[in-house]
């Protein structure tokens, strides 16, 4: 069974949004064309309190962007984003949605960040993502959304360690950091996962 993981394509990371991802939106077109060709297609969602504390507007005197430690991990402050209930949170209404079997949450819990679509960045609580795909005998994850460099990085680098093969599609992807995402595509290859063109499965 193959999986086609969908990370983030919410209102506030495309563009005109809160974090806008840049040419966020580009990637829409591609993940709709390729939905059809897996065996099922999940969703995760950022779905902040306004109180957490990867929000640089709750710490004060510090500024969008700057890093700081959170629960003994590096944080990157950002701009208020993904907040519960709001349309910055809601997925995009260009993105076909009537084949995604489940949603998952992430983000929720004020104390820390959450990345991957698995796990918080601590380990400390999982979403569940990985069970999920184990009771419909998913073998393969393929990953789009966005960003690049982000959550979609760190949720193929926690399929992998789930012990799912693994595939990142390039085009249906796009990230904060052109040099950052190149750099995270590199260790997704150096432990085992896989790049593929959305051209694969058209």
């Amino acid at each position: 069974m193959k999986a086609l993981v969908l990370i983030d394509i919410q209102n506030d990371f495309l563009p005109g949004g809160a974090l806008a991802v840049p040419e966020g939106d580009q990637v829409i077109p591609i993940v709709n064309r390729i939905q059809e060709h897996f065996d099922l297609v999940v969703a995760t969602q950022d779905w902040h309190p306004e109180n957490h504390k990867s929000f640089a507007s709750n710490h004060e005197g510090k500024n969008n962007f700057e890093v700081i430690q959170l629960q003994g991990l590096e944080q990157v402050l950002w701009p208020d984003h993904c907040l519960q209930g709001t349309p910055g949170a809601a997925f995009s209404e260009d993105l076909q949605m009537n084949k995604v079997e489940a949603i998952f949450r992430k983000g929720m819990d004020p104390e820390i960040d959450s990345y991957s679509g698995f796990y918080d960045n601590g380990y400390l609580k999982s979403t569940a993502l990985a069970d999920y795909l184990r009771n419909k005998q998913v073998s393969e994850v393929y990953v789009a959304g966005l960003a690049g460099d982000y959550c979609v990085y760190f949720t193929a680098k926690d399929a992998l360690k789930e012990g799912f093969k693994t595939f990142v599609v390039e085009d249906a992807c796009r990230p904060i950091s052109l040099e950052g995402y190149e750099r995270a595509k590199e260790i997704i290859c150096e432990l085992g996962g896989n790049l593929v063109h959305s051209s694969t499965f058209c």
